[in-house]
């Protein structure tokens, strides 16, 4: 009862019966089912109601003695298998809590939490470091009986805490540390405790506070003193400038950091420079370089049994491939990193998940995308749940649902204001900008642009987020001039023209300076400037699909094809849109877009394009009451809006004389006569 589920041997060392005694006793009440022997050759009670019945009927100091025993017993005996010492470690804490031995206990927690660090199990980790700070205050001189000062133990909790994911705790222990310490006495022990609270900083989503954090530190670190220390700094301040999208000052100062990891022999500071001169290399085209740098931190991450920083090194390489293009390697790698990437590793583990959810979607598998968000949200912080909250946006927005993406950006809008990385300011600033477009809130969807782009070409030459923000940009422009052009408002026309100019000029520079993936967007993007200009031209689209399919990128591919099928049927070239829109159809329907679906079917009544004639089977509509014609059902529809004859012809590509036609016989066969009272009518009987 005081055991819960022990083995047998230990049983008879602290019942202290015989060996026959012990054997009849036992097998008696495994006869009667009070107790259960398991698979692990183990016993425990069968119900932990009566477990606890028995347990509540012993006497105070019964129950002590019992708990003093075992932890004794169980301290003392060797462990089989090597994967149960941290539960026997964690067991013989809590018997000596248990017992009221609180230095025994202070000893055996530290031992625990040590235990538990070993084998990776860093929630395990965080609570025994808890339980001994707990402990700590209760014990004299605890210093000598945990073989640690407190600073130590604080510094394990908050290691335990940040690897599990729980930076909010992990700061706090930080702080308390911090506390304790003077800097002008301990400016060593002060700044390595600064080294690991601007690391939890950042994490936490106040990145300039944890780059100033480490500043601070390695300012503190004497001259030809701590060379390990300086080399961690001087490695985690490179890679920070990489997450800002500084990639050449990235290359200068990993280089420098990875000479001071070399000299101080520090093998950790090693490989987290090699992660940052790998990302920035492949950033800047140097793919087989920068690869190799992440390969060979892998290897190291790999020798020191450091599963997080091999999780690292896979998550960056997986997502700078991605970004040049290489969109399928990035996959298999970030499949790979996922299969090396256990559970316990609470944060890398989710950060994984979503990465193989992005890159999913990326390359048209949608379904293995949502399977692969995050299963633990709610206890997301600082930039996992930006990455969480963008990737649930991102999926949104891909299959139309608006108010899903909306409610997700909105979140992650006050995240972002705080954040320094390029990847979330542009991710947010394009999508925003395409949810808006899509609900004709222009000059909110080129504000969102705007805003993206000041703060991008302040602080990144990642060319790879400025290519995506300022395409949509540009997508932005060309349905303001189409607008404007609409409304007979020459001004607003020339001004998005000219703004969709500078656009353009933007992602040619991008372009020349990145890869295929910008390659495309400056395709994309001169492509939607003909469409700015009144003359959206089937060619460019279809050029623009091409460069898309290339990288293998579906879902911009088949936006790409829709509008080379919008251009043709406005060229009166029927047989060219029919087979763009096909295309796209069978594309979006693939990938499970329900927002690009409708509009290509839009597209397709509108141009009176046949995309599956030879497919369709069902019941014949039920006959209109009025005796309206599919066609005239269309313009209703667009009379019960507020259109005008114009408006009608541009949007349903016939002459103004055309749509006033229709809109007269329309008039007659409902029996009004104005075009208010039709409307009325359309939406009392659900015409439109």
């Amino acid at each position: 009862a005081v055991g819960r589920r022990i083995d047998q041997d230990t049983i008879a060392e602290v019942s202290c019966l015989g060996p026959a005694e012990l054997q009849a006793a036992l097998r008696e009440a495994v006869a009667e089912q009070v107790l259960i022997a398991g698979s692990d050759g183990r016993l425990f009670f069968r119900h932990a109601l009566l477990r606890e019945v028995v347990y509540d009927d012993l006497l105070p100091g019964e129950r002590s003695q019992l708990h003093f025993d075992l932890a004794q017993a169980l301290e003392q005996r060797p462990v089989a298998v090597e994967d149960r010492e941290i539960e026997r470690a964690a067991t013989v804490a809590s018997h000596y809590a248990a017992a009221g031995d609180q230095p025994a206990a202070l000893r055996a927690s530290v031992r625990a939490a040590h235990a538990a660090l070993e084998v990776h199990a860093y929630g395990e980790a965080a609570d025994l470091a808890e339980r001994a700070l707990e402990l700590w205050p209760r014990v004299p001189d605890p210093d000598s009986v945990a073989s640690l000062d407190h600073v130590a133990l604080l510094m394990l909790a908050a290691r335990a805490h940040g690897t599990a994911g729980a930076h909010p705790r992990a700061e706090v222990v930080l702080q308390g540390a911090l506390r304790e310490l003077d800097a002008d006495a301990e400016p060593v022990q002060y700044a390595c405790v600064l080294e690991r609270l601007a690391r939890t900083q950042w994490s936490l989503n106040r990145g300039l506070e944890g780059v100033q954090t480490a500043q601070d530190a390695l300012g503190m670190v004497p001259d030809g003193a701590a060379d390990d220390l300086r080399a961690a700094l001087l490695a985690w301040l490179a890679r920070t400038r990489v997450l800002r999208g500084k990639f050449r000052d990235a290359v200068r100062d990993g280089s420098e950091a990875l000479a001071a990891a070399v000299k101080a022999g520090d093998q950790q500071a090693e490989m987290e420079v090699l992660n940052t001169l790998g990302m920035a290399q492949i950033a800047l085209g140097r793919v087989e370089e920068g690869v190799a740098h992440l390969r060979r931190a892998m290897e190291l991450a790999r020798e020191q049994d450091d599963i997080d920083g091999r999780s690292y090194a896979y998550a960056n390489l997986a997502d700078l491939l991605n970004l040049r293009g290489f969109t399928q390697d990035a996959l298999d790698i970030a499949r790979e990193g996922l299969a090396n990437t256990p559970r316990r590793i609470g944060r890398g583990h989710d950060w994984m998940m979503l990465t193989v959810s992005e890159l999913a979607f990326e390359l048209g598998d949608w379904a293995q995308a949502r399977a692969h968000l995050s299963a633990s949200p709610g206890q997301q912080v600082g930039v996992l749940r930006i990455f969480q909250l963008t990737r649930e946006a991102d999926m949104a927005l891909g299959e139309g649902e608006e108010e899903h993406a909306a409610q997700r950006l909105d979140e992650l809008g006050s995240l972002v204001a705080s954040s320094s990385e390029p990847q979330w300011i542009g991710l947010h600033g394009a999508m925003l900008g395409e949810l808006r477009r899509r609900r004709r809130d222009l000059i909110g969807a080129r504000s969102a642009i705007a805003d993206a782009l000041d703060r991008l070409e302040l602080c990144t030459d990642d060319v790879m987020r400025i290519a995506r923000v300022t395409g949509i940009g540009l997508r932005i422009e060309a349905d303001f001039a189409q607008r404007a052009r609409d409304l007979r408002e020459k001004k607003d026309e020339r001004d998005a023209l000219a703004r969709a100019r500078i656009h353009l000029q933007r992602l040619r520079a991008a372009a020349q300076e990145g890869g295929p993936v910008e390659r495309a967007w400056m395709m994309m993007g001169t492509a939607e400037l003909t469409r700015a200009r009144g003359r959206s031209d089937p060619g460019r689209w279809k050029q623009a699909a091409a460069e898309w399919e290339t990288i293998t990128r579906p879902y911009p591919a088949a936006i790409a094809r829709w509008r080379s099928a919008e251009a043709a049927v406005e060229a009166g070239d029927r047989a060219g849109a029919t087979d763009m829109a096909r295309a796209a159809l069978h594309s979006a329907r693939q990938l499970g877009s329900r927002w690009l679906s409708e509009e290509i079917e839009v597209l397709a009544e509108r141009g009176r394009l046949e995309l599956e004639a030879a497919t369709s089977s069902g019941p014949e509509p039920e006959p209109d009451p009025f005796g309206l014609t599919p066609r005239e059902r269309q313009v209703l529809a667009l009379i019960a809006e507020g259109a005008t004859n114009r408006q009608i012809g541009a949007a349903l590509y016939m002459a103004e004389k055309t749509a006033s036609v229709h809109v007269s016989r329309i008039l007659g066969k409902l029996g009004v006569r104005s075009r208010t009272q039709a409307a009325a009518v359309a939406h009392r009987l659900h015409l439109s």
